[in-house]
C-alpha cells in the first residue's frame, strides 16, 4: 500500500498559518518531487495554504505516482492506489481547511482526475497542466456520477508538447467535455511545460471559480524559468 509522507510536504504557509485557509494540492509529474511545483505558489493566489506532495514511488532522481508504461496509457489500479493515498492524507487533515482543490502536472494531472472521479465533489477545482485521463473501464459508474455534478476543471496543454500522445489528449478533452466544466487552453509552441500565458489563465479560471480574497499576484515566469 503506498502512502504519502507528511513530513516531506513543502508548504507554502507555515503550520500556524494554515487552519482556517483553503487548500490547494499540488502534484508533480513523474521522476520529479516535492520541491518543483511549489515554486508556483508566488504566482498562485495568496488566499491559498499550498501543499506540495511527494510521490510515494522512487524513479529515478525523482518520484512517481504509479509506475511509467504506455505513455498515456497506465494501469488504472496503481493509479487508483495512488488515489487512495491523497485521499487518505487529506481525510488526516480533519476539519483544518474550508475547502480542497487540486493542480497536477503531466502524471501529477493523470491522478488529479482520478481523485476528482473518486470524490467529485470534494474538491473546488481541478487544474490539469499538460496531463491526461487514464482510460479506466471500471470508473463507468463513477464517471456517471461525476458527469451529474459537474465540476470545474481548468485544462491546459502546449500544441508542441510530444510527451503526452494525442489519443491521450484527445481522450481527455473528449471526457471532460463529457463529465465536467472545463475550460480547455491550447497554447501555442508551447513543449511539456508551463508559460506565464497559462499561469494568467490558471488565475483567471481560480478567479472566477472561487472568488477568493487574495493578494495581487506577480508576473508568472516564463515557461522556461519553470522547472517541471
Amino acid at each position: 500500500m503506498v502512502q504519502i509522507d507528511p513530513s516531506v510536504i513543502q508548504w507554502s504557509v507555515d503550520e500556524s498559518e494554515r487552519d482556517g485557509r483553503p487548500l490547494l494540492v499540488l502534484l508533480h509529474g513523474v521522476g520529479s518531487h516535492e520541491g518543483d511545483l511549489i515554486g508556483l505558489a508566488p504566482y498562485l493566489p495568496q488566499a491559498f495554504a499550498i501543499a506540495s506532495l511527494r510521490a510515494p514511488l522512487a524513479h529515478g532522481d525523482g518520484f512517481s505516482w504509479y509506475p511509467l508504461t504506455t505513455p498515456g496509457s497506465p494501469d488504472p489500479a496503481p493509479v487508483d492506489e495512488a488515489a487512495t493515498a491523497v485521499l487518505t492524507w487529506l481525510d488526516s487533515l480533519a476539519e483544518s481547511h474550508p475547502s480542497v482543490s487540486l493542480l497536477g502536472f503531466s502524471q501529477g494531472g493523470s491522478l488529479s482526475l482520478q481523485l476528482l472521479r473518486r470524490a467529485p465533489e470534494r474538491f473546488t477545482f481541478t487544474a490539469v497542466l499538460a496531463g491526461f485521463v487514464v482510460a479506466d473501464p471500471a470508473s463507468a459508474d463513477a464517471d456517471a456520477a461525476l458527469a451529474r455534478v459537474r465540476p470545474a476543471v481548468f485544462y491546459g496543454r502546449g500544441d508542441a508538447d510530444q510527451v503526452i500522445p494525442i489519443d491521450a489528449v484527445t481522450r481527455t478533452t473528449d471526457w471532460l467535455t463529457e463529465h465536467a466544466d472545463v475550460d480547455v487552453e491550447v497554447y501555442a509552441d508551447l513543449a511539456h511545460g508551463v508559460s506565464q500565458d497559462e499561469l494568467d489563465d490558471l488565475n483567471a479560471f481560480i478567479s472566477r471559480v472561487t472568488n477568493p480574497v487574495t493578494a495581487d499576484t506577480t508576473q508568472a515566469p516564463d515557461s522556461s524559468d519553470v522547472v517541471l
